[in-house]
């Protein structure tokens, strides 16, 4: 169960970093202008263009892909443990940031914005619970 739990949950976390950092490392005009996609555009209203900015950004969610897939191989306690306490340290302030500047943006975004941004956080306390209570050693009787 927590293997399973784990490896779903972790997955959740890299794969759209996966794709933000793909987009945003490696076009970061493209992922300024055209983020999140669908004709949404949730980068550009926060201020003006800067490729190194957003590049640094792509690579930061490459990164995290890279420990969080190796978490997810090797599943020991203390890698994942590491990975979700490096998820919270990027995505709450990251989360606050955005609900503290929402006015340039529709309520639909707003709700968007602020749902998208709060499941990491919220996946990576849910499997560091999933990791502790099944890596708690037995009650001695």
């Amino acid at each position: 169960m927590r293997e399973t739990a784990l490896r779903i949950g972790l997955a959740v976390l890299a794969i759209p970093s996966l794709v933000i950092g793909i987009w945003a490392g490696f076009f970061p005009r493209s992922f300024y202008d055209d983020f999140p996609g669908l004709g949404r555009m949730w980068v550009a209203p926060d201020g003006p263009y800067n490729e190194h900015l957003v590049r640094d950004v792509g690579e930061l969610n490459l990164a995290l892909v890279v420990v969080t897939v190796a978490a997810l191989i090797w599943l020991t306690p203390v890698l994942v443990r590491a990975v979700l306490g490096a998820w919270l340290v990027y995505s709450v302030p990251h989360l606050v940031y955005h609900l503290r500047h929402m006015s340039p943006f529709g309520t639909d975004d707003q709700i968007s914005i602020g749902a998208s941004l709060a499941i990491v956080p919220i996946v990576a306390v849910v499997l560091f619970v999933i990791d502790v209570r099944a890596t708690r050693p037995a009650p001695v009787p």
